[in-house]
């Protein structure tokens, strides 16, 4: 019986997977070559981190290994050091073991280029090499100029190389071989390892309910596949969480329901360790990429994504942003899951004490009953916590470059707060991240209701009429006929006040949205 695995490569005997054989061909055609007497591409085969690249291309070395014309060689160069000599030498004895012949060590960049001479190999050579980012960025210039080099001279009338074709496998393979110092190498193909595509998530599945003859709910396959936008690495985790018996499995024959997929997730949130978000989680918080994370959150403007800048390009190829196409390119969270983790990782690691909320002796009717939430009055009860507190509260929080708070940390002290004012009412608040780019929504469960709030920052006029459309779609997505929206503003006069504090019944929606004003007072203070 095969098991979902997240951890390594995918055994496709043991482990469900996503055939990907479009990608496998792809492979396979660029190293062979459209035409064998003109020889194969020298390719890099790149992605962020658990996509699939080393096992797409081992799926390509099995088949190559099949064809007689070829001989095949691949090398893992993670362990290898970050000396060029070294690196050489492990190459060497790697395909000298692979076709069990004898091969001199080479001790330079001349040396190493004879590697691949008629006078050492038999057949014509596809070498592929993993890792190969794990190489310094000299290491990878000195082998990329060698690569070149055989590349241009192996048309010649005289056979110079066997170098058959390349796979240079890595995270920043395009980064750290198109740009190298020394000559470009501006030979290669690239070819990018995208996520799963929402088919592929729904076969990998489908052929689990074929096996095991337990059924899914629809709704369950579709929220995996929009939690992990198809990242090959969670969707195989959270497979793993729900299917395996000792985890959240805990009726086999009875069909995996949403109330299950919602236990699994509060874990996997909470509680439960997987070294793809450990590993997100310790890019986001190192320096400088915090900034551009915490830029990320906020809610008035998009970022523009530029491959060539190096935050961008690092966060990137380590899978904590992508980007999204809409009349240009701009950053975004990979996923919900990624982006919903990181916001809690930052919220508690910022306010994990969040203070007292009120005086012990308020009277708190006009915001909460037991058998109500007004949610207008709760965020102003907001605003008056943050007024009162906001000097030892905002004291050493992140700031912008021109010493402004940035805005994520209001979004992420709003969230504790209510998380603490509603925990011992037996209330519960859940973020979401509905475009992936800023847009924070909360969703308030409590005494059998729900609350939403939509929550962005009041910029101007025409972003303030732009907020309450968005709002009542969003209601109307809840199934709600009413939500709030909440407008961090630095201050507001009462004559604003009453000019924007008016419920906007939406006629397309039906939803009626009730703007609030929460104050934040200066970003560059405290």
């Amino acid at each position: 019986m095969r098991q979902f695995s997240s951890y390594g490569p995918i055994n496709p005997a043991s482990h469900y997977h996503a055939p990907r054989e479009g990608l496998i061909q792809q492979g396979l055609t660029q190293l062979i070559g459209e035409n064998l007497n003109e020889g194969g591409h020298y390719i890099t085969v790149w992605g962020p981190r658990q996509t699939g690249k080393t096992w797409v291309m081992r799926q390509v070395l099995w088949r190559l290994r099949t064809d007689a014309r070829f001989d095949i060689v691949k090398v893992n160069l993670q362990i290898v050091g970050q000396n060029f000599e070294d690196t050489i030498d492990y190459i060497a004895k790697s395909i000298a073991e692979d076709l069990k012949q004898e091969i001199p060590s080479p001790k330079n960049l001349t040396e190493f280029e004879k590697l691949f001479s008629p006078q050492l190999l038999k057949k014509p050579l596809i070498l592929i090499l993993d890792e190969f980012d794990s190489l310094s960025e000299e290491v990878i210039g000195l082998i990329v100029q060698a690569f070149r080099n055989i590349y241009i001279r192996r048309n010649e009338k005289e056979i110079f190389y066997l170098l058959h074709s390349v796979a240079l496998i890595g995270v920043r393979a395009v980064l750290g071989v198109e740009n190298p110092k020394g000559s470009p190498f501006n030979v290669q193909r690239s070819m990018h390892i995208p996520n799963l595509t929402a088919d592929e998530v729904t076969g990998m599945f489908t052929w689990y309910q074929e096996e095991t003859g337990q059924p899914l709910e629809a709704d369950v396959v579709a929220r995996i596949f929009y939690e992990t936008q198809g990242q090959p690495g969670l969707v195989s985790w959270f497979g793993e969480l729900l299917t395996e018996p000792e985890k959240y499995n805990k009726n086999p024959n009875k069909p995996i329901t949403m109330a299950e997929f919602d236990r699994m997730y509060e874990a996997a949130l909470s509680l439960l360790p997987y070294n793809n978000i450990q590993n997100i989680i310790s890019k986001a918080k190192q320096e400088p990429y915090k900034g551009l994370i915490l830029e990320m959150f906020k809610t008035t403007e998009k970022i523009d994504f530029t491959y060539d800048d190096p935050l961008t390009n690092f966060l990137y190829l380590n899978g904590v942003v992508t980007y999204e196409q809409n009349e240009g390119y701009y950053l975004k969270f990979p996923c919900p899951f990624v982006q919903r983790r990181l916001f809690n990782y930052f919220s508690h690691e910022l306010f994990h004490e969040v203070g007292q909320l009120h005086d012990l002796f308020d009277d708190l009717s006009d915001t909460i009953t037991e058998t109500s939430l007004h949610i207008g009055n709760l965020l102003q009860r907001y605003g008056v916590y943050l007024a009162e507190n906001r000097d030892w509260l905002l004291k050493d929080v992140p700031r912008r470059v021109d010493l402004r708070i940035y805005e994520a940390v209001y979004h992420f002290n709003l969230y504790m707060y209510l998380v603490k004012f509603l925990k011992n009412k037996k209330g519960y608040v859940y973020p979401e991240f509905p475009t992936g780019n800023g847009k924070i929504d909360l969703i308030i469960n409590y005494a059998g209701q729900m609350y939403g709030i939509e929550v962005k920052s009041f910029a101007d006029k025409f972003g303030y009429n732009e907020g309450l459309i968005q709002a009542a779609k969003y209601g109307k997505k809840l199934g709600l006929t009413e939500i709030t929206l909440g407008l961090f503003v630095e201050a507001v006069d009462e004559a604003n006040r009453k000019k924007y504090e008016v419920a906007y019944h939406d006629a397309t929606t039906g939803v009626t949205v009730k703007p609030v004003f929460v104050v934040i007072g200066s970003r560059r203070e405290v």
